[in-house]
């Protein structure tokens, strides 16, 4: 690799098996003018290892010429282009690579990911993206060569420390003086800062496990403009800048607003919390407490929640239940589900135990007394109905069952789920089993509110139900889930727009309740195979 100023030129080697394809990214850009020089090409994963481990043979003119970047294709024949990424580290290879793709495929990103491809970019190559990956890569391996310098070792490991004693404000006043009058040589030369932590999404071991550091180098984000770290066992990003804040405020709000992460991809894996924006070094600590105290309240998230910010924590009213502590309530709340139950006010049971979760969020109880409290309530329940109902065959779970179900839940509403499954359970038990019938008037419900922005956690409680349960029952007897259904009957509508007016698909996308029209395409394509455009197309629209 080459370790010489920043006029270096860096060598690149181009791999794909079609010439007409390397010649074109030959002929893209100006590569000496973004610090580059294309040095050989390959046609296969053979060639390109080596590129990398040169032999004495004189008819490959790439043998001797050992690249910094190689932008080489996802598919190539013989040994593919992940397999020649994996080789390649496996041999010691640190290059750079960037990735070529004739198609988005999530499954190779992931991979990708794991062995440190810089961008994953997918054919026909748009310009500017390569553009920019090139400059990220052009700016990583200058980063690099300038911490090959022992200097730079031994202030790197020094770096580490010093960002530690900053998090856990362990320097005292004159320490922190005596550091910050040169931010230069800590790499703290912006004037805005915010401490991320991470961790997995599941708590599942055989899910996968990404570095959310790899994920900001993936979208662009150059390593210089965050720092990583682990401090008291846990994973901290210190991002640096107003432009790496913004780039990841926004990638966060697309999530958060218009896609939610893809099932099983990087960002559906981890959890995240973020401290507040500090404008100086010395207020890390702050930012970093800030996301400590946040992800001690994990518990509290919500169903699908990745993300919780310095801002939106949780509800800070004091009032919920009159001010007194959740595990005083006990007999009241069991008095109150009993009645409840009884009598089948699906709709009020809903009310209460939302109500339950928000006394918790309120409660000064840890976590594990809350647990006991939740497990002593559905115990006393269920004995007082074994009371009552003698004769009646009731399905309760054993006593360890919910045990293990409760004390091993990571979050609220799970517990809450599984308290209103017990009760639904209960009720239909004793309403001989008359509960599905409700399905007819939710798909009612639908047809005509198809183009409102309906969800099951809204509608549920219109029907007397928790939205859990109501989801399962509603999957049982339609035999697809209800966000399915919904969109099923929303394209549906939708092609009759398609083929009978000449409304453009912007609007017909916001007239059957899609207000992003990408998120509209996505449907689409799923449920009809082809685009809104080609379907109108095809059908004389």
């Amino acid at each position: 690799m080459n370790t010489n100023s920043e006029n270096t030129s860096y060598k690149v080697l181009i791999a794909d098996d079609e010439q007409i394809i390397r010649r074109g990214l030959h002929n893209i850009l100006d590569w000496n003018a973004l610090g580059f020089d294309i040095v050989g090409e390959a046609a296969s994963g053979s060639e390109v290892l080596r590129a990398i481990h040169p032999d004495p043979d004189p008819d490959f003119e790439s043998d001797a010429l050992i690249p910094d970047l190689i932008l080489m294709d996802i598919r190539m024949p013989g040994l593919n282009g992940l397999d020649t990424i994996r080789q390649a580290r496996e041999d010691g290879f640190t290059g750079h690579f960037i990735v070529l793709s004739g198609y988005s495929d999530f499954q190779y990103a992931q991979t990708a990911i794991r062995h440190g491809v810089t961008a994953y970019l997918t054919k026909p190559v748009d310009v500017e993206e390569l553009k920019h990956a090139l400059e990220q890569v052009l700016e990583e391996i200058r980063e690099k060569d300038r911490q090959h310098s022992s200097q730079a070792v031994l202030l790197s490991h020094a770096r580490s420390s010093v960002l530690s004693d900053l998090l856990l404000k362990k320097l005292s006043d004159e320490e922190l003086a005596a550091l910050l009058p040169n931010p230069a040589e800590l790499h703290f030369t912006d004037n805005l800062y915010q401490v991320i932590l991470y961790e997995k999404y599941s708590h599942n071991l055989s899910d996968p496990s990404y570095s959310f550091a790899e994920l900001l180098r993936m979208t662009g984000c150059s390593s210089s403009s965050f720092d990583e770290l682990t401090s008291e066992g846990r994973n901290v990003i210190i991002l640096k800048g107003e432009a790496i804040l913004d780039k990841f405020d926004a990638m966060l709000e697309h999530f958060e607003r218009e896609l939610p992460p893809e099932k099983n991809s990087p960002l559906d894996s981890i959890f995240l919390t973020c401290g507040r924006r500090v404008s100086d070094p010395a207020g890390l600590h702050d930012s970093y407490a800030d996301a400590c105290d946040l992800i001690s309240h994990r518990f509290y998230s919500a169903e699908g929640q990745h993300i919780m910010r310095y801002g939106d924590a949780l509800p800070k009213d004091t009032d919920a239940a009159g001010g007194r502590y959740c595990c005083e309530l006990l007999d009241e709340y069991t008095t109150t589900f009993m009645g409840l139950i009884q009598a089948f006010h699906r709709g009020t049971i809903a009310d209460t135990l939302q109500q339950l979760q928000n006394t918790m969020y309120h409660s000064p109880d840890s976590i594990p007394v809350q647990k006991n409290f939740l497990l002593d309530l559905y115990l006393r329940i269920k004995e007082q109905f074994r009371t009552q109902y003698p004769a009646v065959e009731i399905p309760f779970v054993s006593g360890s069952e919910a045990v293990e179900r409760i004390q091993n839940s990571y979050y609220l509403y799970e517990i809450i789920a599984f308290l209103s499954e017990q009760f639904e359970g209960i009720m239909s038990r004793l309403s001989n089993g008359k509960s599905e019938s409700v399905i007819d008037d939710i798909v009612n419900y639908i047809n005509h509110n198809y183009t409102e922005n309906i969800t099951l956690e809204k509608i549920a409680p219109l029907f007397g139900y928790n939205s859990s349960y109501l989801g399962k029952i509603f999957s049982r007897k339609m035999s697809v889930n209800f966000n399915t259904y919904l969109d099923r009957t929303r394209i549906e509508h939708s092609l009759d727009y398609l083929c009978n007016t000449k409304e453009p698909v912007y609007r017909i996308s916001e007239m059957v309740g899609y207000k992003n029209v990408d998120y509209f395409h996505i449907k689409f394509k799923k449920h009809m195979g082809i685009s809104p455009a080609e379907y109108r197309k095809q059908n004389g629209g």
